[in-house]
Parts: structure tokens; sequence; C-alpha cells
């Protein structure tokens, strides 16, 4: 099984896209309540600055100076928690009456208007530079009235609420990143189980269907449409699989009573060589018509059969050879050399008659395609829990196009057809390893084809997952 990258899954770019959205949507909502606060405070700030001018401009207008002068005088005075300032200076800016050192140097050229500036200690000694907002006005070209407020409270409260606002972006983000995880998950949960029983599918296992959540969501509605998908396929491929066997079976009994009268036929024209001749012949096609019907009807009853409880332990190599044994003669007699490497025990549970047949049909198709005096090598390879067994001939071999068809039945090669057979052999061997759970892969030998046979890969992962946990019981007692 391929290994898809997280930066190329889907579930990932979701993920990354949901976080982005959601840390985007909080930012700007928590960056307009920042916004807001602060506006709202300054706007206050500017309301109450110039509340306090229009009742100080309103004294002096009917008081004139020495009722302004006396009404500063109070107002100066410190309070605690008083943030306000006021300055009344004389036309060249020197401070009369003031809560503050000297007039703001930036506000010398501005007569009127708001103004933001620094300012230094004021009050308690204790306190520090601060940020200040005032506004300036001229009193009949005489004084120079300036009244604002120190902005401590409104810096304070920027920080507080910055602060907030970076925690709470964080946290946002954080919450993000673990609901997409969580999304991502579960995305990928569903789809693995969807790939999982889809690579089952493909194996050849069409009796598989994806298991739903029960939720009623879009992922049980395509796991609904892939499995009734998947019931069609298996209906129609069942029938015309059964109407094959059908045939197969009806034709079996009459062909073999065709071969019987054939056979007593030859009796008949005994001591006539051309008729003789012709019923020869027309037997030997009637046993090749007879292996063929055999041979369907094996298939059919492997492939449709599930039953291992009749498997039991068998060693790989006694089996290899025995199964060299019979056909050393037949090698031999095409002068064909023959490589024998076999490893160390290895041991599967399996029906040995089936086993027997399968290998024999490769080996027989090896010494079929090898030209006389050409090798044939034989080989078994155990490591660790994994192992193969491997058949390689330097014959014509198979195209690499054509390595997944040759085990369908009655399929041949253009070059094969002239040789005897029915194109069942591979087939067969395809049913039965695949009931053993085993797999059977092609490659060019360079010349000629190699057949390698091993354990599927879940069953090897099984087969190591078995042993841990054999030996961790084995720990624990």
């Amino acid at each position: 099984m391929n290994q898809i990258s997280p930066f190329k899954s889907s579930a990932f770019r979701i993920t990354l896209v949901y976080v982005l959205l959601f840390g985007l949507s909080v930012s700007i909502i928590l960056g307009f309540v920042y916004w807001s606060t602060i506006v709202y405070k300054t706007n206050q700030t500017d309301v109450d600055i110039n509340a306090e001018i229009q009742e100080l401009t309103d004294v002096y207008e009917r008081k004139g100076y020495p009722g302004l002068a006396i009404l500063l005088s109070e107002r100066v005075q410190p309070r605690p928690g008083d943030s306000s300032l006021y300055l009344l200076a004389d036309y060249q800016f020197q401070p009369i009456v003031s809560n503050m050192t000297a007039w703001p140097r930036m506000s010398v050229d501005r007569k009127g208007g708001w103004l933001d500036f620094k300012l230094g200690r004021i009050g308690e000694e204790g306190d520090t530079e601060f940020g200040a907002r005032a506004r300036a006005v001229l009193l009949d070209n005489r004084y120079n009235l300036l009244v604002g407020q120190g902005m401590k409270d409104l810096t304070t409260l920027k920080a507080l609420v910055g602060r907030a606002l970076i925690w709470g972006l964080l946290l946002t983000v954080a919450l993000g990143i673990i609901g997409g995880l969580m999304m991502r998950r579960t995305l990928s949960s569903r789809l693995g189980a969807i790939n999982q029983t889809s690579r089952k599918i493909m194996q050849g296992d069409l009796r598989r269907r994806i298991v739903t959540s029960g939720t009623g969501d879009e992922f049980d509605e395509l796991a609904g449409n892939l499995n009734g998908m998947l019931d069609q396929i298996e209906h129609g491929m069942e029938g015309v699989r059964r109407v094959s066997d059908n045939i197969a079976h009806d034709l079996k009994t009459p062909l073999a009573r065709l071969k019987n009268r054939v056979e007593e036929l030859k009796f008949r024209v005994a001591g006539r060589p051309e008729e003789e001749l012709a019923v020869d012949q027309i037997i030997h096609e009637a046993d090749g018509l007879l292996a063929t019907f055999n041979a369907l009807l094996r298939i059919a009853r492997i492939e449709y059969s599930e039953q291992r409880k009749g498997f039991k332990s068998i060693d790989l190599n006694s089996m290899l050879y025995d199964l060299l044994e019979l056909y050393e003669p037949l090698i031999e007699e095409k002068g064909q050399q023959l490589n024998i490497e076999i490893s160390q025990t290895m041991e599967i549970s399996a029906d040995r008659d089936m086993l027997f047949q399968a290998f024999a049909n490769l080996v027989d198709n090896a010494i079929k395609y090898t030209p006389d005096q050409g090798v044939i090598t034989i080989r078994s390879v155990k490591e660790g829990v994994n192992w193969y067994i491997e058949i390689a001939d330097n014959g014509p071999g198979i195209p690499e196009d054509a390595h997944e068809k040759v085990v369908q039945r009655f399929y041949r090669l253009d070059q094969s057809r002239t040789t005897p057979g029915s194109g069942l052999g591979l087939a067969l061997v395809f049913a039965v390893l695949k009931l053993h759970k085993l797999d059977l892969v092609f490659s060019d030998n360079k010349p000629g084809l190699c057949v390698r046979v091993s354990a599927a890969a879940e069953r090897q992962q099984g087969s190591i997952e078995a042993r841990k946990a054999k030996k961790n019981r084995r720990k624990a007692v």
C-alpha cells in the first residue's frame, strides 16, 4: 500500500484551509473588538475635553480672567485617579495656572485643534511619562488655554486588549488545528476503510462490501452507491461464470460418452490405418476437451469455495523436492539445465494437493516454453518472516502488458496458440494461490520469465503481529 504524502493529502489541505479560515474569521472579529474599544475610549475622551473647554470658555466670558483663574486653580489640585490636564498661558505660552510644567513644544505652531504628545510627570512624583491628548483655544488673543486628558488608562487598556487578542488568536489557532486534525482523522478513517475494501475488491474478492457507519452522511451515501455498483458487477460476473461452469458440467457427460463410443469404434476399424489414425485424433481432441472442462469445473469449485478448514501445516521445500522428482525425467529428456536453490524449512497452512497442482502448472509451463538446452532455476528464499519461491526460465517470456491478462480464463499469447493447451493453467494457479492468500507476480528474467509466489503483504504483517503477541505473552508468563 502506497502512503500518500501528508502535504498531498486532501484531508491535509482541507485541514489547512479550515485552520486559515477559522483563524482569519476570529482575527477579524477580535480586531473589530479592539478597534471599537479604542475608538470608543478615544471618542469619549474627546467628548469630555470639548465639554470642559466649553465650560471654561463660558466662565471666561462671564467672569473674565479672575473667574477662570480661580476655577482652574481649584481643578489643578492633585486628585487620586484624576488624569485631567489644564494649562492657562499668556500669549508667549508661559504658564500662568497649570498642572503641567510647560506648554507642549509641538503645539507652539498649532494654536488650535487636537494635540497628541508625550507628557512628563504630573501630580504625584511617582508618575512616569505617558501619552496625552488635548485641545488648545485662544482667548481674546491674550491667553492660551489647553485642556486635555492623560492617556495612561487608554495605553494600559490598549496593552491589555492587545495581549488578550494575541492570546485569543493563539488559542483560536490551537483549537482550529486540533479541530482540523480531528476532522482529518475522521476523513482519513472513513476514506481509509473505503480504500482498504477497494483494494480487496481489486484483488478479486468481489464479495467484499464497504461498511457504513449508520449516520446517513455523505460517506454512507457513497458507500451505499459503491456497494450497489459492486452488487451489480458481482451479479454479472457470477452469471457469466455460472453459464460457463454449467456448460462445462453439462457437456462433460455427453463428451465422455462420445469418447467411449469412439474408443469402441477403434476396435471396429482395427487393421485399417487411415481409419485408426482418424479415430485416434478424435479421441485426442475429446481428451483435450474433457481436460478443459475438468479444469473449468475445478477453478469454479476453488473460486466459490471459502473452506480453509482442511488446511494443514506443510513444508513448501519438501513439496518442491517431490515436484522436481516428478518433472526431472522430462527436463533431462529435453536436455535442459535445472538449477535448484532451496533455503531453510518454510511451513505454511495449506491444502497440499491444490498447492502441488499450482506449482506443477508453473514448472510445466517453464519446461514447455524453455528451449532445449535452456536453463530453469527454482529457488526458495526465507528472510525473517517473509518468504518467496521463484521459478525462472530463459524462454520467450511474457510481455509486461500481458502479466495481468494471462491469469484470465482462456487467455493465450499469440506465440502460444500453436502449442497444446487451453489457457486455463495460470487461471487455475491464480485461483489456488488466491484461496491460500498468496501473491503471484511475473517479471522479466532477461531473457525469459520469472514467476514469484509469496505470502500476501497483509498476511506477512499478520504473521509479524502474531509473533510479537506470542513473544509478549511469553514475557508476561
